[in-house]
């Protein structure tokens, strides 16, 4: 049986995703909890590997089992020993070929800035505060510039990666709510900390320390150092992944 899980998590306390030996990860989390529910090891697989402190309300995940468990039963003793801050939403039966990250079309980011002097409270988690005056109209015109396919190898962190750095961006929209500005991110993949530095190099021509029309550029540079700093991991979050 193939099972694919919806889930979402705060992912402040740990070290991202991936099952990783002496962290506290996502992976890891919930696969202790399926082994413990099946008595035997299972392995989970993810559709993105988000880093550590990321959040995610749509991640989705796949594994398989040859035992035949009713979704409801699974569902409910995940959520019953799963850690607070970790939920899966919903389960179902899919196809033997379904798999999570191979069959994903896209992935839909979001990350949540908040404009002001004064932090907000219980939102601090999830959003990366900013005091002083954005100029969100150049941060429009730059996000422009990084729409359609390129090579994003300025702003991948991961200076050994080795396979092709050609994504497409469909669309980086702009949502206002009072003093927080939400950037929606869609494209059909995602580089290593691309969104957050595309983010902190948005951010650095909202304070006016770049201009928009240095994008182009950055991008045909193909050099990490050309574009802006990583934006912080706590105001992003996966949101959807696209099939």
């Amino acid at each position: 049986m193939n099972y694919k899980m919806e889930i979402q998590y705060d992912g402040t306390k740990y070290h991202g995703w991936q099952r990783l030996e002496k962290f506290e990860t996502v992976q890891g989390k919930i696969e202790d909890v399926l082994t413990k529910l099946f008595g035997h090891k299972i392995e989970i697989h993810g559709a993105g590997r988000t880093d550590a402190g990321v959040h995610a309300k749509g991640q989705i995940a796949n594994f398989k089992v040859n035992e035949d468990k009713k979704e409801e039963e699974i569902l409910a003793y995940l959520n019953k020993y799963l850690p607070d801050d970790i939920a899966v939403t919903k389960i179902s039966r899919v196809d033997d070929r379904f798999h999570s990250r191979l069959s994903a079309k896209g992935k839909i980011y979001s990350y949540r800035i908040l404009n002001s002097d004064i932090e907000d409270v219980f939102n601090r988690r999830f959003v990366y505060r900013i005091s002083g005056e954005l100029y969100i109209k150049e941060m429009e015109k730059a996000a422009e510039y990084f729409i359609g396919e390129h090579n994003f190898k300025a702003f991948c962190s991961n200076k050994h990666f080795k396979k092709s750095a050609v994504r497409e961006i469909y669309s980086i929209d702009f949502v206002k709510h009072g003093d927080e500005i939400e950037l929606i991110f869609s494209g059909n993949g995602f580089l290593y900390n691309m969104v957050r530095i595309i983010t902190g190099t948005l951010i650095e021509v909202g304070q006016g320390r770049r201009k928009a029309e240095e994008i182009p550029n950055i991008i045909l540079s193909q050099k990490r150092e050309m574009a802006g700093e990583t934006a912080p991991a706590k105001g992003l979050c996966l949101m959807r992944v696209l099939y």
